[in-house]
């Protein structure tokens, strides 16, 4: 269970108000999609909620960890342990294969039996291929495997489809949602897109740094089901 009880993150020395005091619990093994417009303060939430950036003022739970109270250091190592990252740009190094890319991210918890995660992308005839030489999609699938070849307690995704075709980009969103099916793990995923906001369990919305409305996805849809 994660518990965000008050959170505010301000920038440019507090001058402009990103959050506004959010509040929300996140169940074990949840979808949540954080929904949007650019500018609403869904990306800095993630960001906080993730222990990615520290909020000014109020408290992140993880079970009984409140990773507001951590050095530095601590906060780096939870991180490493606990979460998992796939944004929009892929941030793959482009002097290293498919194989080397993913390692990365089971290195950090010495997961050595990260190929499972490169098959479970799709990716396992790909192993020696540079960055470079993939598609948009494949690049994203690569991200993708990087981040659950962690462990990953929660998988956070900051518009994992936007730079994407919709063919690419509902192809990469069906590989996240069978891999959170088969996997288990918590997700929260921003998305501006309010289709791909119907494959969650639950949807909260923001705007101007608050949260505004929270709904229950009854009959969350599967990515060939919604519109785009």
């Amino acid at each position: 269970m994660i518990e965000v009880k008050d959170v505010k993150k301000s920038f440019n020395g507090g001058t402009v108000e990103v959050l506004k005091g959010i509040s929300l619990s996140i169940k074990d093994g949840e979808f949540l999609a954080v929904l949007g417009a650019s500018g609403s303060g869904k990306s800095t939430a993630l960001n906080v909620i993730s222990g990615l950036e520290r909020a000014d003022a109020g408290e992140i739970f993880y079970g009984d960890c409140n990773i507001s109270n951590l050095t530095d250091k601590q906060l780096t190592e939870f991180r490493r342990k606990n979460v998992g990252f796939v944004f929009q740009r892929y941030y793959l190094l482009s002097h290293l294969s498919v194989n080397s890319n993913v390692r990365m991210g089971a290195d950090l918890v010495g997961n050595k039996n990260y190929l499972e995660f490169i098959e479970a992308v799709g990716l396992k005839d790909k192993l020696k291929c540079k960055p470079a030489t993939l598609s948009g999609g494949e690049q994203q699938r690569v991200c993708i495997a990087r981040a659950l070849a962690k462990n990953p307690y929660v998988l956070f995704l900051d518009e994992p489809t936007g730079a994407l075709d919709e063919e690419t980009g509902r192809s990469v969103l069906d590989y996240i949602l069978k891999l959170k099916k088969d996997r288990g793990f918590t997700m929260i995923m921003v998305t501006h897109n309010r289709n791909i906001a119907e494959t969650a369990d639950r949807v909260i919305c923001m705007n101007s740094g608050k949260i505004v409305d929270e709904y229950s996805v009854l009959n969350p849809k599967s990515a060939y089901e919604i519109g785009w």
